[in-house]
């Protein structure tokens, strides 16, 4: 299995993760949060399709933490009501942020010894949106785990990985 396809199967098991993850999360944001990043990991394996047939690669036009600033922006209200995180919940943003950071180091490793510039630049921008995903999970454990933490996102001051 080459690198692209290997990137796909860790994107495709992403997808997987977190839309099982939304499904469970009772808390309004930490789902909306799962379904967005969902979103993004689908389009990676779109995006890995395309750069595996040769297809010139595209990045977003809007990033992860773009997108998340808007699901936080549009559900305010559901934050400040709170709604207490299960053990099990925050478990999963545990899980996320190895599956995130494992992620990341193959795609350093994926870049490093790219057969073209094209796949170079789509492991480049992959590395770039997982570290932002990263961010994200552990913004959101954080606020999930200690809601005084909100001031980060209201504040935007997002760890930038």
């Amino acid at each position: 299995m080459n690198a692209i396809e290997m990137a796909m199967k860790m994107e495709q098991e992403a997808v997987d993760f977190y839309t099982q993850c939304a499904g469970r999360t009772k808390n309004p944001v930490g789902k909306k949060m799962f379904l967005s990043i969902v979103e993004d990991e689908k389009y990676h394996i779109a995006c890995a399709m395309n750069v595996q047939k040769g297809k010139r690669f595209a990045p977003a036009e809007a990033t992860p933490l773009e997108d998340m600033k808007k699901v936080f922006d549009n559900h305010k209200q559901d934050m400040l009501t709170q709604v207490p995180s299960t053990a099990d919940e925050l478990d999963a943003f545990r899980v996320a942020m190895k599956m995130e950071g494992d992620s990341i180091a193959f795609y350093k490793k994926a870049a490093s010894q790219a057969a073209t510039a094209e796949e170079k630049n789509f492991f480049d921008c992959l590395i770039k949106d997982e570290e932002e995903h990263f961010s994200i999970f552990q913004n959101t454990y954080s606020f999930l785990s200690d809601t005084g933490n909100w001031f980060m996102w209201e504040e935007h001051s997002i760890v930038e990985g």
